[in-house]
């Protein structure tokens, strides 16, 4: 069953989101950096955690985006990553993702959870901010 706001059925928007990030994967997948950044509405915001326990935010412009996503996508490692996503909608333009990936990387797995905030523009579906526990001591 879609989401509801309002009584509004969200099984379309639902169904763009969802093949949104099988094609932004995809990009991924192939090491695209900029059809990724491409996707993005900048600057995004990036919300992570410290060591400390604290919250933290920065802006991210496109050139530190494809810096950050160099390092991850190319970094050398063969990884493989299976995600299950949820989408919650704020209304019809507004649209939190939350994402519980596996990643298995030369034989080790994990797992994180993430969440993605993408916005409707005239282009649309783009992501605007990037939350993820964890990264806070580099940014």
């Amino acid at each position: 069953m879609a989401p509801t706001i309002d009584g509004t059925d969200f099984a379309r928007e639902t169904g763009e989101v969802l093949a949104w990030f099988e094609d932004y994967d995809r990009r991924v997948a192939a090491g695209d950096l900029d059809a990724m950044a491409d996707q993005a509405a900048f600057p995004v915001n990036e919300v992570t955690d410290n060591s400390e326990g604290f919250g933290v935010a920065a802006p991210c412009d496109r050139d530190r985006f494809l810096a950050q996503m160099r390092e991850v996508v190319r970094g050398g490692a063969d990884i493989e990553m299976t995600s299950q996503r949820q989408p919650f909608f704020l209304s019809r333009a507004l649209c939190f993702v939350i994402t519980d990936a596996t990643f298995t990387a030369d034989g080790a797995t994990s797992s994180m959870r993430y969440g993605d905030l993408l916005i409707r523009t005239p282009d649309g579906w783009k992501f605007q901010t990037m939350v993820a526990g964890g990264w806070g001591d580099q940014m």
